[in-house]
């Protein structure tokens, strides 16, 4: 019997959370200390077991999700950049870098493009399918000239300043983009315009929506959901 990696961690996670959550009955006081052990030891599975060579590979006759590809947001409306109030949207890409740049769309688009049909992944347990273009971060990063220091990389947006930082490894996979564009058009107000990041080795919490920015740190800071007690490293 065979066992895919998604299975594989699922089911070790599974079995490492239903006794912590047996121990923690026990002893509530001991719940945040048990939690915490737990997602370090996931991470520390997940990090062992990833692969900068590993490719989400989708075949060529794959149906895209579509019209059906899941909306997502934490404002109230859809976040929508308003150039009348906030200026031209602009990428800010700085940090533990020797050269900080400060990118148009049209600048963002004039880098080497990259379009790839992969999955996406919800904490949820489902996954959708769409053709992203855009510039790989690693791209980005040589771009920037990031430093020896730069071991993490936060993405910030505009919806209610959401946010999640990555490890650099996972940030450099050739997968990884800050995507501008989706199933042959613009991105859309729905689906994180004017940029987003995306990446089918994280999942979809973890793949920052209406993206401003992009910084290069040498220690990780957290995110808008791992901060609520979702897995920090969120990989696939």
């Amino acid at each position: 019997m065979t066992i895919d990696r998604r299975r594989f961690l699922s089911l070790a996670a599974t079995t490492l959370s239903s006794a912590l959550l047996a121990a923690c009955d026990k002893n509530p006081r001991s719940a945040a200390g048990l939690l915490a052990l737990a997602e370090r030891k996931n991470e520390s599975l997940e990090r062992a077991l990833f692969r900068h060579d590993t490719m989400d590979r989708v075949p060529a006759s794959a149906k895209l999700a579509g019209a059906d590809f899941p909306k997502y947001f934490v404002s109230e409306t859809v976040p929508i950049w308003d150039t009348a109030a906030r200026g031209t949207w602009r990428l800010e890409v700085s940090g533990a870098v020797r050269r900080p740049v400060s990118l148009t769309l049209d600048e963002l688009a004039k880098l080497p493009r990259v379009t790839q049909k992969v999955d996406h992944f919800c904490v949820e347990g489902w996954n959708a399918r769409a053709i992203w273009s855009g510039v790989r971060v690693s791209d980005l990063a040589r771009l920037v000239d990031a430093t020896a220091d730069a071991q993490y990389v936060d993405f910030g947006g505009f919806d209610k300043n959401y946010h999640e930082s990555w490890d650099m490894q996972s940030a450099m996979h050739p997968l990884t983009l800050v995507a501008y564009g989706m199933d042959g058009r613009m991105l859309g107000p729905a689906h994180g315009a004017p940029a987003r990041v995306h990446s089918p080795v994280k999942l979809g919490y973890k793949n920052t929506k209406y993206l401003t920015r992009v910084v290069f740190m040498p220690e990780r800071n957290g995110g808008y959901w791992s901060d609520q007690g979702y897995e920090w490293y969120g990989g696939t």
